[in-house]
Formats: structure tokens, sequence, C-alpha cells
């Protein structure tokens, strides 16, 4: 009897899911270029159920989300996650270790991650009926948290005896990590709706860490530069500001009609390595 194989593709697919937004972006793996990026955003937050109106009109859209891929990886983002040290995680206790800081619902699937460095794992809410959708269409997937993504990439960075504060800037949210010397100080994930708000949550984290505004070093990634306001008010309290350099070991093709911001999509272009 012969049986057919599925033909190699060599293309990586990566999605990212946020209420407030959706990116896609495909990797060649075998010449290392991004043949493939969409970013939507939102004029509002939406719940899952829109969500995956929007997911389903993209790719009834987008011929290409409709090729064959021979993997598929999903970053969810939200809020509903907390960090767990390895040693004291017990999968049967999972809920518990997120019922202080996020409502669970009866019906909400929690998943974890765990983390390739510092022996943490990350307890967090997937929106299930996004899993579904992306099952029925490519069978088995790797799904994983956007937090634990960051963690891993940014204590991969050379570090020394000095915190490094990270910023990672998206829609009306941000992501901030603190590591020292290769170890994750604090995480934590932020609403703000005005430029006050924005500069509240980083003043407020440095005092709790006792750390001089004027001193440390905050790096921004994410959707901002020098010319936003909120850069500004954030300048008028702490000096020492900078946009790291990164690089991706990739090529981009000239079919990729949007430009694809390099840092605003940091975790869904390390989530292909």
């Amino acid at each position: 009897m012969v049986t057919s194989k599925k033909k190699k593709t060599f293309l990586k697919l990566s999605i990212q899911v946020s209420l407030n937004g959706l990116s896609f972006c495909v990797l060649n793996t075998e010449n290392k270029t991004i043949v493939f990026y969409k970013k939507e955003t939102f004029t509002a937050q939406l719940n899952p159920a829109k969500v995956l109106a929007e997911i389903k009109l993209l790719y009834q859209k987008e011929s290409g989300l409709q090729q064959e891929v021979d993997e598929v990886i999903v970053i969810f983002s939200n809020s509903f996650y907390s960090l767990v040290p390895a040693s004291l995680f017990s999968e049967e206790n999972v809920s518990n270790y997120l019922k202080f800081n996020t409502k669970i619902l009866r019906t909400d699937f929690i998943a974890y991650d765990e983390l390739q460095v510092n022996d943490i794992v990350n307890v967090y809410i997937p929106y299930t009926n996004i899993i579904n959708y992306f099952f029925d269409r490519y069978g088995e997937f790797e799904y994983r948290h956007s937090i634990t993504v960051l963690i891993e990439e940014l204590l991969k960075l050379p570090g020394d005896d000095e915190p490094k504060i990270y910023l990672y800037n998206r829609n009306n949210e941000y992501d901030l990590v603190i590591v020292e010397n290769g170890e994750l100080l604090l995480c934590n994930t932020f609403s703000y709706s005005t430029r006050e708000d924005f500069l509240y949550y980083i003043l407020f984290t440095a005092e709790q860490l006792n750390l001089d505004p004027l001193e440390m070093d905050l790096r921004f990634l994410g959707n901002i530069d020098r010319d936003s306001p909120f850069y500004k008010i954030a300048y008028d309290y702490v000096k020492n500001i900078s946009f790291p350099d990164i690089f991706y070991p990739f090529e981009y093709s000239e079919t990729i009609e949007k430009p694809l911001k390099q840092s605003d999509e940091y975790i869904l272009l390390k989530s292909l390595l």
C-alpha cells in the first residue's frame, strides 16, 4: 500500500492574540525570510467571541493565511497570568495561583508554561474558543503566553549587577519586566489610558524596589518611540531611557505590503526563533 506524505513547506506561522488586536507572521525557515505579515488593531477592546470573529474574517480575506504551514505557534497576550516558582508549583492547584489577581469563571481553561530560565512556571488563562478554532484548522500546535516569551528573551541578554527595567508597550497596556544579573526581580502588566497613568506605574514600581528614577536604567520596547507623548512624560522623570538594538536573523520579503516594525513585534518575531 502506498501512503502519501504531506509536502514540507518550510513555513512557520506565529500568531499573537489579544483583546486589543492581532498579529500574524509567516517565516520561511529554509531561507530565513519573513514572507507574510499582517497586523490588525481594534478600535476598542473586544471579548474573545468577537476576537474569534475577526480571526475568521482575516482568514477569509488574506491569501497569506490560507497557505499550508509546517508549524504554528499562538501567543496569547493578556494580564490573566501569575508567575510561580517551579519548586512551589503543583498542577492540581493551578487555579489557586490566579484567584487572587484575576476573576476565574467555571468555564475558564487554565494553562501553564514552564520557562526555560530561572525555574519559573507561568500560569495563565488562554482563550479556549480560539484554541479550538486553530486546532480545527491546523491540528496540533504550540501555544504560549506572551509574558513567557518576553521573560525568556530578556533573561538571555547580557546582564550585570544593576537592575534593568524593560517596558514592553502595546495598545493602552504595557508589560514591566525588571532583571538583574540574569535573575527576574519583578514582572507585571499594567493598563493605562492617560500619560499620567503610564508614568505612575513606572514610578510606583521604582519606589517599591528602592530605585532612583534619576539613575535607573529604563528600556522601551513595543509601539513607542521618542515622538510619543508617553516617552516624553517618562523622560521628565527618568533620564536614562533607551531603545535596545534588536537583532533577528531574518530577511524580509518584498511582497510584505505593510512595514513590519521590529520593536513593535518583538514577541511575535522572537517566538519564531
